[in-house]
């Protein structure tokens, strides 16, 4: 988990709970030296490590997933820290300032995507990159092919598209979810999904289904902090749902 500075540690918090809560056995925030201390306070069982030694981190074969964006800031060392993550051939979810760090040069991005790579934008960021016309999930399709990602489109009606043509439309996402931090942990799922060994399109569906579920749990009075914080109930009536149809 890339994280942003000092006064921008929160959503790097947020999608680390959710990627450590839906399974991930390790999730490690990077984040600058002078946040080190706002991110140690913060967190317990979620490791942090300097920003400055990214190379080294996606080195580590134990870290084989990577989320780049929430809190990041715009700019050239966002730039370089997501390319640096699709070079290294990771999983990647790509969010928030990792799009719009690429609005300018778009091709930039896609010309590193291989396979496994995940695409989180809300229509503003999607706005930024692509410009394609046509409904919501003809547009996502279009991003997919164009960027050879998976796309997952934010919305109440959130649209997962892969480069192959296939999409679903995920559509349990309660009013609740309209509050900041909400995106964050959806990036964070997808990237404990994607940890996992899922790919990209099933993490993003799942991930999506799943942080509606757990809004829809909670109910109203949600704020993004409560989103990982519900999903241990659902995750086990999923578990109680596969071993009655185990041989």
């Amino acid at each position: 988990m890339v994280g942003g500075g000092a006064a921008a540690t929160g959503a790097a918090r947020l999608a680390a709970r959710g990627a450590l809560r839906v399974g991930a056995g390790l999730v490690t925030v990077a984040g600058p030296a002078e946040a080190l201390p706002v991110y140690g306070a913060q967190l317990t069982a979620i490791m942090v490590a300097p920003l400055e030694a990214l190379d080294q981190l996606l080195a580590d074969p134990r870290r084989n997933a990577v989320l780049v964006g929430p809190g990041c800031g715009v700019g050239e060392a966002t730039r370089r820290n997501t390319l640096a993550a699709l070079v290294a051939g990771k999983a990647c979810v790509l969010d928030a300032d990792a799009l719009t760090s690429f609005e300018s040069t778009p091709n930039q991005l896609f010309e590193r995507i291989s396979s496994n790579v995940l695409l989180t934008p809300h229509e503003g960021e999607y706005c930024r990159l692509f410009d394609h016309v046509g409904d919501k999930l003809a547009r996502a399709r279009q991003a997919a092919r164009s960027s050879g990602a998976v796309v997952l489109l934010k919305g109440g009606d959130t649209v997962v598209a892969a480069p192959d043509g296939r999409a679903v439309i995920n559509a349990n996402a309660p009013a609740e979810l309209a509050t900041a931090g909400a995106g964050d942990v959806l990036g964070g799922l997808a990237l404990g999904l994607l940890a996992q060994g899922m790919a990209a399109f099933d993490a993003a569906s799942a991930a999506a289904w799943l942080h509606g579920a757990a809004a829809s749990a909670f109910g109203p009075g949600l704020i993004a902090e409560d989103i990982a914080e519900a999903l241990p109930p659902i995750l086990r009536a999923l578990k109680g749902r596969s071993d009655k149809h185990r041989p």
